[in-house]
């Protein structure tokens, strides 16, 4: 389904001021093909006034509607929007019949069968403007409803909504001797409890024949749900993924005063999922790659586990309490992102998450809010004038650097005004919607600090501001004077460091900035070796470390004591490289003396990663690229030899994917591939195998052979995704051209393998072999985006670009492409960050 026509924040404020939506009653048969599904629902509501309005439906066919018992014309469905004319004041009832379509996409219903066992399953993804591919809707988060289900699928399936869900009856059909009796179920139907009053994007639905885990805890239904071809592995982890949801649950129970507000909590891993989750009330779903079918390290446990405690905390922001329109998305966003790190500090075994958000999320925000397309946390409402520019703002912005800005609001604030601001927040809003004015009235409610002036100063404004100290030799000690460039304030911590006789780096002191100040803080005693500006990483800001400190930092790093010390600091070498002010080889040969003493997972992991996308195939000069992918397979075996005796199996296992996926000559992992086990373990599971051969194929010492004989030992989804990337990486043109026919020509292929052929295709050591794409790509990307709609130019803009070529040519091509007439919004946002992150590799090359 290609693009669709938007909704303007002024028709929604016109339709809000109109009407007052009650209730929804969605029946959907999910018996009916492969392709569609019907749908019919009865919408209740009122008007206010006389007047006109519409409601957004995308069907196949429309087959009836009514309003009233009046008919209604099927051919003035125009765009999507089925006119309701001359309303009078009072209750309406509209009734409406559709063959919808299936997406393949996750969009809409998402429809897949899994290729392990040949069962098929379907669940909703109704945001942002979604639910009108499901069932028509007054498609806008201020207009809450109560929703009711009524479900017919197969007689073997269990189905799942927001509400708890009961087999009500059964359709009968042939027994199967072919006598037309009747006797066999064909069919079962489902019903599900009405929910309290939610948006229409929240409304959910997972039909298929789930394996499921389920338990009761403080008196309410807990459920996690996947395909049946994962279940041992779903299996394996429930007992951990249960007790973390419930420990969430009951911490979050002591913070907030408003009880979870819903009828049952169901967690779905689902397959083809394009975000990590959605917060659905009552029915969380979650793509199913977090139901680990392979070895994963401890930070990818706790990035799952953050993942659930950011859902969870969803029923609160975001649920219970909705924005009112999209330019609030940071109040869904930024509150579950910080709640979900800072949640699993106190109530589970995850006890430095935040280490992890410094490498994995805060870069993420650092980059957006450093390109053009920067906005504000909470951006104007001018600045969200419809719903597909909503759709851009789903970013590092949103959630990374929102989030890190209410940790500074915290440390500002003090965690008990800051709660009693929440709760106060709940109190008044709950079942209802919210802006930034609300919440920010609510804050200053509790405490005496101008929180209305931090908002504007915080959330208004873009861009990062950079801290950088300066210090200066004085009588008996020193100075310390902290430069900032840009707008914010910020409460920082300061952290000293002194070298010890064995090199390590011991700490002596933590000073508590303001920035900016006048004040010239005097310092007794020797300059310290090291100096780190916002030590504990409390706020968001760049941060620079002085000349003393920055030798330091390049001899030491790994010698500083606290891991998110040790974050902070490396991101502070990750946006010198960004900003030309360190060279790529100082950062590539920072990481091969120190990466192998680090023991932080997360910190290992965000080095290996930025090193090697970044700094091997960006950042350097292709013949440099030799000696980054060299010192990557050096930092790997030096990691291997360390746990030889098996005392981190999770840096080892960090360690055999970076040496798979960065090998320049294949005989030891062609070996590997070929015992099935590297020596000294792990053994190869089938996430090691694929990305085994992956690399093989890229540097073609593996065929269309090897491929199938994997893809035959592993026909799993997962499997199909491996081949679908071994393929499009293969070195010959056949193998490129037939790539290129599978991304832009072949509309049947689902989001994932649209991903998976995406990746294979451009190679850093195939720049010769696909330069002729190179231009093409753009304009390619452009025609498909408008086809295909935003799920599909949201893998295009990041997987389906060239992003290895640093050259002029390449950005030429890509700025005339944003100028191509109907190229989609999103796309034009994908491609304008990609053209400056190729911008800023090209700069710190020269």
């Amino acid at each position: 389904m290609g693009p669709m026509s938007v909704l303007t924040r002024n028709e929604a404020q016109l339709r809000a001021q109109l009407l007052d939506v009650h209730h929804y009653e969605v029946a959907l048969d999910l018996t009916t093909g492969d392709e569609t599904f019907e749908s019919r629902t009865v919408i209740r509501f009122a008007a206010r006034a006389a007047g006109d309005t519409f409601v957004e439906l995308k069907p196949d066919d429309l087959h009836s509607a009514a309003l009233d018992g009046h008919p209604l014309d099927p051919a003035t469905l125009t765009d999507g929007r089925l006119p309701l004319t001359a309303l009078t004041e009072g209750p309406h009832e509209l009734r409406i019949a559709a063959r919808m379509r299936y997406s393949r996409t996750g969009e809409g219903l998402h429809r897949f069968t899994d290729p392990a066992d040949g069962e098929t399953y379907v669940y909703t993804q109704m945001f942002l403007d979604d639910v009108q591919r499901v069932f028509p809707a007054f498609d806008q988060p201020d207009l809450k409803a109560v929703f009711e289900f009524n479900v017919t699928a197969p007689a073997h399936w269990t189905v799942l909504a927001n509400g708890i869900t009961t087999r009500i009856g059964e359709r009968l059909g042939d027994s199967g001797g072919g006598s037309g009796d009747g006797s066999a179920p064909e069919a079962g139907i489902w019903a599900s409890a009405p929910t309290p009053v939610i948006s229409t994007y929240l409304a959910a639905v997972a039909a298929g024949p789930w394996h499921s885990v389920r338990t009761e805890h403080a008196g309410l239904p807990f459920g996690i749900h996947c395909r049946r071809s994962l279940a041992p592995h779903l299996d394996a982890d429930a007992q951990e993924i249960l007790d973390l949801t419930t420990a969430c649950y009951d911490r979050f129970h002591e913070k907030f005063t408003e009880p979870y507000p819903f009828d049952s909590y169901d967690q779905a891993f689902v397959p083809e999922f394009n975000a990590g989750a959605m917060e659905n009330p009552g029915l969380v779903t979650f793509r199913d790659e977090y139901v680990f079918r392979s070895a994963v390290t401890d930070a990818e446990r706790q990035r799952r586990a953050v993942t659930i405690a950011h859902e969870m905390a969803h029923m609160w922001f975001g649920d219970l309490v909705t924005l009112s329109w999209w330019d609030d998305i940071w109040l869904n966003e930024s509150f579950a992102e910080f709640m979900g790190y800072q949640t699993l500090i106190e109530a589970t075994r995850f006890t430095e998450t935040w280490t992890g958000f410094a490498m994995e999320r805060k870069p993420w925000g650092y980059d957006a809010d450093q390109r053009p397309s920067t906005h504000a946390v909470a951006p104007d409402a001018a600045a969200v004038p419809d719903t597909a520019s909503a759709l851009l703002n789903f970013d590092g912005i949103s959630y990374a650097k929102g989030a890190s800005a209410l940790r500074q609001l915290v440390a500002w604030l003090g965690e008990k005004d800051f709660l009693a601001g929440i709760n106060t927040h709940f109190a008044r809003h709950k079942f209802a919607n919210a802006s930034l004015a609300d919440f920010v009235d609510s804050l200053a409610a509790h405490t005496d600090r101008d929180v209305h002036t931090w908002a504007e100063t915080w959330l208004r404004t873009t861009g990062v501001d950079t801290l950088t100290p300066r210090l200066e030799e004085s009588h008996g000690g020193w100075t310390l004077t902290v430069d900032r460039t840009g707008s914010r304030p910020h409460h920082i911590a300061a952290g000293l460091y002194d070298r010890a006789h064995d090199g390590a780096l011991e700490p002596r002191e933590v000073l508590a900035l303001d920035v900016p100040s006048d004040e010239v803080l005097s310092v007794s005693g020797p300059r310290p070796a090291l100096l780190v500006l916002n030590d504990g990483d409390l706020t968001y800001a760049k941060v620079r470390l002085d000349e003393t400190s920055l030798e330091t930092t390049l001899r030491g790093i790994s010698r500083i004591p606290d891991p998110l010390t040790r974050a902070v600091v490396w991101n502070s070498l990750r946006d010198m490289v960004r900003d030309g002010e360190l060279a790529a080889s100082d950062y590539l040969a920072t990481a091969e003396a120190h990466i192998p003493e680090e023991t932080d997972l997360a910190i290992v992991q965000g080095v290996l990663t930025f090193t090697r996308a970044q700094i091997a195939d960006r950042y350097l000069t292709p013949d440099r690229r030799g000696d980054a992918l060299t010192a990557l397979t050096t930092i790997a075996r030096d990691l291997l030899r360390r746990t030889e005796d098996g005392s981190d199996p999770g840096l080892r296992l960090l360690a055999v994917r970076t040496l798979a996926d960065s090998a320049t000559q294949p005989a030891t992992i062609a070996g590997w591939l070929a015992e099935g086990t590297v020596p000294g373990g792990p053994e190869l599971d089938p996430e090691l195998r694929w990305r085994i051969l992956a690399r093989l194929s890229v540097l073609g010492a593996a065929g269309e052979a090897e491929i199938a004989a994997a893809l035959a030992a592993d026909p799993s989804a997962t499997g199909r995704e491996g081949a679908a990337r071994c393929r499009a990486a293969l070195p010959t043109a056949e193998a490129k051209a037939a790539a290129w026919e599978r991304l832009f020509r072949d509309d049947s292929l689902s989001n994932y393998l649209f991903t998976a052929t995406a990746q294979g295709f451009w190679q850093p050591e195939q720049a010769d072999l696909v330069r002729e794409y190179v231009p093409l790509a753009y304009a390619e990307a452009v025609t498909l985006a408008a086809r295909r709609g935003p799920a599909i130019a949201e893998a295009a803009g990041r997987w389906a670009l060239p992003g290895h070529e640093i050259t002029e040519a390449n950005l030429q091509a890509g700025h005339a492409a944003l100028a191509a007439p109907g190229i989609t919004p999103l796309l034009h946002r994908k491609l304008t960050d990609h053209l400056d992150d190729l911008t800023r590799a090209h700069r710190a090359r020269r």
